[in-house]
């Protein structure tokens, strides 16, 4: 681990600099944890299509996107053009703009069972508003989620996330888990936990909690823990179990909106009550959106008695409006159609370095999106991702593709962009090769 690492450090002196520095104005020198990494994050000064350029002025690839929202990659012309002509005229108003009216339609148009929806500014807006919906609409307190998905930041939303399964309860029937200091007892009470892609035993719970179950929030991809996608016959015994039972379905499609045009429920037919999208949907900016059911959303109608309140200084912001909308013009079926067959290609070509170097791993993933797994076994839920996991592997395998050029996640996340060809992939998966040649590990191809 020490030659990648130190590597790392002699070539990102000026990150280190930054890093120190900001340590003395900002707690644990970075605002998101997800971009700390050991010895010091990387400092980015300016992005262009699919690359961008640290503080120290070297070039990478771009394989993460700001966590996959950048579909566009960076300074899109059309985006950053929408952008310009908005900012002449205006970044955000106390009154309601015509750019809102136009990317809802746009949203809409796409996700046929949003009948009508709310924009916020992040994921954890939309599924802390998706989740207090289902509570108004039905009267119960308590939400189900699943083991390993993650839904925002938000108290409701950090629980069992990323839990020891130590602690955690037996495989199928998961125990709620605190994933941070902070969350209390309340908050676990109201949380009932399931295991993803098992149908009999999600069902049992969900029938012994029918009382006071409000609604089910599921990521279908598993996006923070490994990409993993639901299989199409579990979402749709979901979809039936929560029909019979009263409960509000949630589809998290903050991330998996960009596997297709109409989103992973597109592909698999599965209809939720509600949707949170995000990430995509700003074109870059802070932008997101929650939205379904006509009898759920108007939940929030001003003039409705007791309604559902939903202010925020930012929401449809003019310039976000005006950004998004410029993204989703530009991700035509024809885009889809290439990013999958990329993702695709990627993927397949991934497998085959693995082969090649004898290293037991995997990569799942749908459409643009990629997860790097260090592991042969068959991954269905969060358990056998944990299990399966290898961190000083997924390290190494990290900061050797910085020192290669290619950024990516931790945790092995990646996406393509749209500005990004045959050149790009095939120098990811060069880089690929480079740095598991280089791993002195005595993994064997098959465990």
């Amino acid at each position: 681990m020490a030659d990648v690492a130190e590597t790392y450090a002699e070539r990102t002196p000026e990150s280190a600099r930054l890093y120190r520095e900001a340590r003395e104005h900002i707690a644990g020198g970075v605002s998101r944890s997800t971009i700390h990494l050991q010895p010091h994050p990387l400092y980015v000064a300016r992005g262009t299509g699919a690359r961008v350029w640290d503080a120290d002025g070297t070039e990478r690839l771009d394989f993460l996107g700001n966590y996959t929202a950048l579909i566009h990659g960076h300074a899109h012309p059309a985006i950053s053009g929408a952008i310009e002509r908005q900012l002449a005229r205006g970044t955000a108003f106390a009154a309601a703009t015509e750019e809102e009216i136009a990317l809802a339609r746009e949203l809409r148009e796409r996700l046929p069972s949003v009948e009508l929806l709310h924009f916020a500014n992040s994921g954890t807006e939309a599924t802390l508003f998706a989740m207090r919906l289902a509570r108004a609409h039905t009267g119960r307190p308590a939400i189900a989620r699943f083991e390993g998905h993650y839904h925002g930041s938000h108290d409701a939303a950090e629980v069992s996330v990323a839990p020891d399964p130590g602690v955690a309860g037996p495989d199928d029937a998961p125990l709620p888990v605190a994933d941070s200091p902070g969350i209390t007892e309340a908050v676990l009470a109201d949380t009932v936990v399931l295991p993803f892609n098992d149908a009999a035993a999600t069902a049992a719970i969900l029938r012994r909690n029918r009382h006071r179950l409000a609604g089910v929030i599921v990521d279908p991809l598993m996006s923070s823990s490994g990409l993993v996608p639901a299989r199409p016959e579990f979402l749709q015994e979901l979809r039936r179990l929560t029909e019979e039972l009263g409960m509000v379905l949630i589809f998290d499609e903050v991330i998996s909106f960009r596997v297709g045009r109409s989103g992973l429920q597109g592909r698999y037919g599965v209809r939720p009550d509600l949707t949170t999208l995000g990430k995509i949907i700003g074109g870059g900016l802070p932008v997101a959106a929650f939205g379904g059911r006509r009898d759920l959303m108007e939940l929030l109608d001003p003039e409705r008695d007791r309604p559902v309140p939903h202010g925020g200084t930012y929401n449809a912001h003019a310039l976000g409006m005006a950004a998004g909308m410029a993204a989703m013009r530009e991700l035509t079926p024809d885009v889809f159609d290439r990013l999958e067959r990329q993702g695709e290609w990627l993927r397949n070509q991934l497998a085959e370095v693995f082969a090649d170097h004898r290293v037991a791993g995997q990569t799942t993933g749908l459409g643009s999106l990629f997860n790097v797994h260090f592991t042969d076994a068959e991954l269905t839920d969060y358990r056998s991702v944990r299990r399966a996991a290898s961190p000083a592997l997924e390290r190494r395998f990290l900061l050797g593709m910085l020192n290669e050029g290619v950024l990516m996640a931790g945790r092995g996340l990646g996406a393509v962009c749209t500005p990004m060809g045959d050149g790009e992939l095939r120098a990811f998966v060069a880089a690929a090769d480079r740095v598991l040649a280089a791993l002195d590990t005595p993994t064997p191809a098959h465990r």
